[in-house]
Parts: structure tokens; sequence; C-alpha cells
């Protein structure tokens, strides 16, 4: 992976602090002035020298890999411990076991029949 440019970098950043400065105006309050100047150097710098914006952008890149690294695990565990456990455990308790995992001693197979019957195996040779 490799970070943005550092032209679109600096103009995300304009937007942002544009933005931020600008969002006291919407319930009739005051701009925010030092939001207002980091919207205006960013815009220079972007338009003007981005590469002099190549620092913070990788700096930024980092930091969205750092926060890739942490996140990640976190939403997917509290996600699998909050959502799929509890279900798994409700289903459990009703007796479902749509998987079919569960032994039978008095099986001869496991296969489960196709009915109607999948496709011709002809069908099959030239599949890309």
């Amino acid at each position: 992976m490799k970070p943005g440019s550092e032209r679109s970098f600096g103009l995300v950043f304009t937007a942002f602090f544009a933005l931020v400065g600008g969002w006291p105006l919407l319930h009739g309050g005051v701009p925010r002035l030092w939001a207002g100047v980091a919207a205006g150097v960013f815009l220079v710098l972007a338009l003007a020298w981005p590469r002099g914006l190549a620092p913070l952008n990788r700096l930024w890149f980092h930091f969205g890999l750092l926060l890739h690294r942490v996140m990640t695990p976190l939403v997917m565990g509290i996600l699998f411990f909050a959502v799929f456990t509890p279900m798994g455990v409700v289903m459990r308790l009703l007796g479902k076991d749509p998987l079919r995992l569960r032994l039978d001693p008095k099986a001869s197979s496991y296969w489960i029949p196709r009915d109607p019957p999948g496709p011709a195996p002809e069908s099959m040779k030239h599949q890309f």
C-alpha cells in the first residue's frame, strides 16, 4: 500500500478545516478563525507546493495503518461476541443445526442428495 497524492491530501484537509471553521455559522455563531487559517494554509500548500505536505501525508497514512491494526480486530471481536455468539447460543438452545454438524452414528453417509440433480458433467468442460 502506498499513500495518496499530496495534492489530494491537502485538498481533503482544506475541506475538513473549512467545515470545522464554518460549522458554527449554521447555528448563528462566530466562525472558528484558527480552522479557517488552517484551511487556507492547506489550500495554498496543496495548489502551490504539494511536496511540502509529503511528511504530513506519510504521517497521516501511517496513523491510518495503525488505526486499521487496532480497530479492525476490536470491531470484529465486538461483532463476533455481541452478535454471532448469542445467536449461536440461542440456536443451540432451540436445537437448530443448520450446518448439520451433529454426529449421527446410524448414518451410512453424510452426503446430501440433490433434488433435482445439478448440471450435467459435460457442461463443466469450459468453465472459464
